[in-house]
């Protein structure tokens, strides 16, 4: 089968992963964009599966204050290494895991984790997660958080 380049580009800049996991996820769909997304998925959870025992001693502190300036939203974003969490995708990740805390207030981590996520309905923030987890291979995790609202 001819690699599509296009469908690599489109696959590549929505999830972040190689050019080989991309292709290889490609093949065994038989080119449907759709099914190697679901592919990655699962490939991506079954990542995050295998570094959820890892300990998470490092990470960001991330701060959101809303254009009105009436709310605000302070995140622990927790990683292995310092290297990571110097990371520009991983601080990303820490910003947006911030502004999705503003905009749908959850009340607990475990609630978050469920939540769609707002940039990108079709994905939880646990999926989000686990995107992050096979593109930095590294444990991730959302620590507390506190929102603060006038």
């Amino acid at each position: 089968m001819p690699i599509d380049t296009e469908k690599i580009k489109r696959l590549r800049d929505s999830t972040g992963l190689s050019f080989g996991e991309i292709n290889k996820a490609l093949a065994e769909s038989g080119g449907d964009e759709s099914k190697a997304m679901d592919i990655l998925k699962v490939r991506g959870a079954l990542s995050a599966a295998k570094r959820s025992s890892r300990s998470v001693k490092e990470g960001v502190v991330e701060a959101y204050v809303h254009s009105t300036k009436k709310l605000a939203v302070l995140v622990e974003v927790l990683c292995e290494t310092d290297f990571v969490a110097r990371n520009v995708e991983f601080q990303k990740l820490a910003h947006d895991v911030a502004m999705h805390i503003a905009a749908m207030k959850p009340s607990v981590p475990a609630e978050l984790l469920e939540q769609p996520f707002v940039k990108d309905q079709d994905i939880t923030i646990q999926d989000l997660l686990n995107q992050y987890i096979a593109k930095l291979g590294e444990n991730v995790q959302i620590g507390q958080f506190h929102i603060m609202e006038l």
